[in-house]
């Protein structure tokens, strides 16, 4: 688990129907330009607010991408309840290389209890984890103790790490160079993350510019670091992806910007801070990232 892998949207219809057709152009748009990786069924990809029988599909559409590329795809995964997890973790695994299983939310178990609870899903599927800690979102924080405990496990090859920032804990947790990958789930962060021993990153802003993470996950250059700040800032400026989707959708990577409910249309203001910033990125990193008719070419739907 190495390098940038695109955190996917999933693509609907004016008529909010799966886009398979949108979801394969756009697989292929990030792994022709540099991503490392793909994972479906995230929070971006709205996966809540998908039918079990469209979570199946958007599995099936990236598994065959994802083969076809000789790249790796990790699933979404997981819900408040260890016995509802395990379920869902047994129904994805066979279309997976890795499960992204969020920290159990709202109920805010005890440290002891989210071990406990990646440890049984551990042993109810044959392929690895990687723990999502996310505690702006979950309501749980674990303690630097608990997260090294979490990459100790056997079940576990790394972790999704998204703290809303470089504490104290995640410095505590890259120097502990636990030979398993740290993975920054924060675009803004991934740069200094990787600068402090992070293997790579999730993120949502490379399914729009994947070529330019893909460069700063190799190079480290801080001037590219700070030419891709405006775009994470005019991405996340409302609740995501809205944005991310009406700017694929413009540039004709995806056919709709559509969200389901309740997410919202984002206002055109924020697109149009988002689409000067991507014009904004060095050379050719733009010019790539508005080009996916050629990649279209290469790879027709």
């Amino acid at each position: 688990m190495h390098g940038v892998h695109a955190s996917l949207v999933t693509p609907f219809t004016s008529g909010d129907r799966l886009d398979v057709k949108s979801l394969e152009r756009l697989a292929r748009h990030c792994l022709d330009n540099g991503a490392a990786g793909l994972v479906a069924l995230g929070t971006t990809g709205e996966a809540a607010l998908l039918t079990t029988a469209e979570q199946r599909t958007v599995l099936e559409v990236c598994r065959a991408v994802s083969i076809e590329y000789g790249t790796p795809l990790t699933v979404g995964a997981g819900t408040m309840g260890t016995a509802d997890t395990i379920a869902q973790a047994r129904e994805r695994a066979p279309l997976a290389d890795a499960l992204l299983v969020v920290v159990p939310y709202y109920l805010r178990p005890s440290d002891q209890g989210v071990l406990d609870h990646f440890a049984a899903v551990g042993a109810a599927v044959d392929v690895p984890l990687l723990p999502y800690n996310i505690p702006y979102r979950t309501g749980k924080h674990l303690a630097p103790d608990t997260l090294l405990r979490l990459l100790a496990m056997d079940c576990v090859a790394g972790i999704k790490h998204c703290p809303g920032g470089i504490d104290h804990d995640t410095l505590t947790l890259l120097a502990a160079r636990t030979g398993k990958a740290v993975l920054c789930g924060d675009d803004a962060y991934l740069h200094p993350m990787m600068a402090l021993g992070a293997s790579g990153g999730i993120t949502a802003s490379a399914c729009l510019a994947p070529d330019a993470y893909a460069d700063l996950a190799r190079d480290g250059c801080a001037d590219l670091h700070g030419a891709l700040l405006p775009l994470v800032d005019a991405l996340f400026a409302e609740p995501a992806p809205a944005v991310l989707k009406a700017c694929l959708a413009d540039l004709g990577v995806i056919d709709s910007p559509a969200v389901r409910a309740p997410l919202h249309a984002p206002r055109p203001e924020s697109v149009a801070r988002a689409h000067a910033a991507l014009r904004a990125l060095p050379g050719r990193r733009a010019r790539r990232s508005c080009a996916w008719n050629a990649t279209a070419m290469r790879h027709p739907v």
